[in-house]
C-alpha cells in the first residue's frame, strides 16, 4: 500500500533514477542575524544556520559539490544530483553574487536541478528574476522556512515576518514556474495538535512539496534554555508518529512529502534524544502508517482555506 507521495518516487518518475541532494553553502547570513531584523536568529536555529551537514563554505561551489558527492559515492553509483544551498538564507546577497553561485552549482552535467533554501521575505524582484532565469536552464525549487501559520508562534520563535509574506512569496514563485517546498516544524512550544494540523492543512493548499520537521532542541540555542527551564516538553516518539499520520491525511495527493522527521546533529542534540536513532524512528513511522492504513489526502476537505 502506497501511503504518501514521497520525494524519492517523485524524482524516480521524473528522471528515471535515484536523485541525491548535495548540501552546499553560499556563505550567506540571515536578516535575523545581521541586525536587519534581529541578531539572535530564530529561537531554534543552530549556530550553523541549520546546515550542519552542508559542505565547507570556504571551498568553491565546484569543490563543495565534489566533497558532498564523496560522502555518498558508495551508495550513489549511476545517480543524479540536485545542488542544494542549505544553511542560512540563500537569496540574501547581491544578485550578481547569487548568479555566480547558482550558475556554478548547475554547471556539472550530473546536476539536474537547483534547490535554494531561503526566507519568504528575502525574495526581491531582482532575485525572483534571476531564479526564473536559472529555472529556464535547469529546474529550480525554492524551499521556504515557514514553520507555522500561527502569528503567536511566529512571534515566539522570532520568525520576523507575517503569514501574508509567505503567501505572496508562493504566488510570485509560482507565477514564474518555480516549485515551492515549505518547511513546517511539528512540536513548537505552546502549539496544540490542532494548531499544527491547521498549519499543515493551510500549507497543503499552497505548496508543491512539504518538509515535516520534528522540533529538535539544539545546545547553544535560546530554545535549549527554554527547554531547561521547563517551558515546554519535547514530543514523544508515539505522539510524533500519531501526529504525522494525521498530517499526511490532510495533505492533497499531489503535494510531495520531502521529509517525515529530519536529522539533528547528535553532538549537540538536547531533545528529544529518541530522534537520534533514525532507524528506530523510521521503523516506528512505517509501522504506524501500515497499522493505520494511512493514505495521503484521505482527510482533505474540498475547501479548507480561502484561495491565496
Amino acid at each position: 500500500m502506497k501511503h504518501y507521495n514521497s520525494i524519492n518516487e517523485y524524482y524516480k518518475q521524473k528522471y528515471g533514477k535515484k536523485v541525491y541532494r548535495l548540501a552546499i553553502s553560499g556563505g550567506m547570513t540571515c536578516p535575523n542575524r545581521d541586525g536587519t531584523l534581529d541578531t539572535r536568529g530564530c529561537i531554534f536555529c543552530s549556530a550553523g544556520g541549520s546546515g550542519e551537514f552542508a559542505a565547507n563554505a570556504s571551498l568553491s561551489v565546484a569543490a563543495q559539490l565534489e566533497q558532498a558527492k564523496g560522502r555518498i559515492r558508495d551508495k550513489a553509483a549511476d545517480s543524479l544530483y540536485l545542488a542544494y544551498f542549505q544553511p542560512f538564507t540563500n537569496t540574501y546577497a547581491p544578485v550578481e553574487e547569487l548568479r555566480r553561485l547558482y550558475e556554478a552549482a548547475i554547471a556539472p552535467e550530473e546536476i539536474v536541478g537547483l534547490s535554494v533554501g531561503t526566507r519568504p521575505d528575502c525574495l526581491p524582484p531582482e532575485v525572483l528574476a534571476l531564479l526564473a532565469e536559472i529555472n529556464r536552464q535547469k529546474p529550480v525549487t525554492v524551499e521556504l522556512g515557514l514553520q507555522t501559520i500561527h502569528e503567536s508562534s511566529a512571534a515566539y520563535i522570532r520568525r520576523g515576518y507575517p503569514l501574508s509574506v509567505y503567501d505572496r512569496a508562493v504566488r510570485e514563485l509560482h507565477a514564474r514556474g518555480i516549485r515551492v517546498i515549505t518547511h513546517v516544524i511539528l512540536g513548537l512550544p505552546h502549539e496544540t495538535e490542532e494548531m499544527m494540523l491547521e498549519t499543515v492543512a493551510y500549507v497543503g493548499q499552497r505548496t508543491d512539496g512539504i518538509k515535516l520537521q520534528l522540533l529538535h532542541v539544539i545546545e547553544g540555542t535560546d530554545l535549549a534554555e527554554e527547554y531547561r527551564r521547563g517551558v515546554f516538553e519535547a514530543l514523544s516518539l508515539d505522539a510524533y508518529t500519531r501526529l504525522l499520520c494525521r498530517c499526511i491525511e490532510l495533505l492533497p495527493e499531489h503535494v510531495v512529502i520531502c521529509r517525515l522527521t529530519g536529522d539533528g546533529d547528535k553532538r549537540t542534540l538536547l531533545a528529544p534524544l529518541w530522534s537520534a536513532d533514525k532507524k528506530r524512528v523510521l521503523n516506528a513511522i512505517n509501522h504506524s502508517l501500515d497499522e493505520n492504513r494511512i493514505q495521503q489526502g484521505s482527510a482533505v476537505k474540498n475547501i479548507l482555506y480561502p484561495q491565496y
